[in-house]
């Protein structure tokens, strides 16, 4: 049975009514629940395990100028995750950009919509970019004017490789993370996951799992968020090493944290030339 609105809505609704009623906050989540169909809080939240992620306390954990990643294998909801912090940074009154080189306009208005967002109705503005061309380049453009506080998201950093034309994923990365410290303005890319993670029995994806085309120092990100099956790790420390010997092929580039492997899945370049802003000027 579908919510009305996301679980941590739910629970923020069910503490203002304690704050309102003067009521137990058990009781205020039962009758939160009893309103969505559900005998209890704990049936309704056993049912919607993977809907309890509150994007606004992720969104709190995080910086001006710093670089985090959401990884996941596909299909775990890693890009509904980073369209959600984008738009709790719109929410606050913040500028939230979402720059796409896997989804069209179409494909984000309707993701926005299955999260119950409208960014016309947003404090801040939400600005999404879906064109070919994106790189560090275009990013570091489109936010030259982003105030101290702004957040942008990457969907997704395998995909900042994809080109020739553009410089390496370590160069990019580099020169993006000196915009963002520069500049305060929190950039979240969307990562995936190796589908050998897949084969071991693991609960949850970590450093070690990232998929990486090219070498790149895991360093330069202060804090990852790792989603599986509906459950959620933050990890502060991502410059490991790989766990699978079969595809360590780590660069021997000696006094940094470089990583790499040979193979990475190429994602066909969408098409979605456009650049929309879903909010008034």
């Amino acid at each position: 049975m579908p919510l009305s609105a996301p679980i941590y809505r739910l629970k923020r609704a069910a503490k203002t009514q304690v704050r309102d009623r003067t009521i137990p906050l058990h009781v205020a989540l039962d009758q939160i629940a009893a309103k969505e169909g559900y005998s209890s809080w704990s049936l309704l939240a056993a049912r919607h395990a993977d809907a309890s992620i509150d994007p606004g306390d992720l969104l709190a954990q995080l910086r001006p100028g710093e670089l985090a990643l959401i990884a996941a294998r596909p299909r775990q909801g890693k890009t509904r995750l980073a369209l959600q912090i984008a738009v709790a940074s719109a929410e606050a009154g913040q500028s939230a950009h979402l720059f796409s080189l896997d989804y069209t306009p179409a494909d984000v208005q309707a993701k926005l919509e299955a999260i119950g967002a409208d960014p016309r109705r947003l404090p801040g503005r939400f600005i999404v970019d879906c064109s070919d061309d994106i790189s560090a380049g275009h990013v570091l453009q489109a936010l030259a004017d982003a105030p101290r506080g702004s957040l942008a998201v990457i969907d997704y950093l395998q995909l900042l490789d994809q080109k020739r034309s553009t410089p390496t994923l370590q160069d990019q990365v580099s020169d993006l993370a000196r915009f963002a410290s520069a500049r305060g303005v929190i950039i979240v890319f969307v990562c995936q996951i190796e589908r050998a993670f897949e084969a071991v029995n693991a609960p949850l994806p970590g450093p070690a799992d990232i998929r990486l085309p090219n070498p790149l120092d895991l360093s330069l990100f202060s804090r990852a968020w790792f989603l599986h099956r509906g459950v959620l790790r933050s990890h502060d420390d991502i410059a490991q090493p790989r766990r699978f010997g079969w595809i360590d092929h780590s660069a021997s580039t000696t006094g940094s944290n470089l990583v790499g492997c040979h193979q990475v899945w190429r994602h066909p370049f969408r098409h979605c030339p456009l650049r929309w802003a879903a909010a008034s000027e």
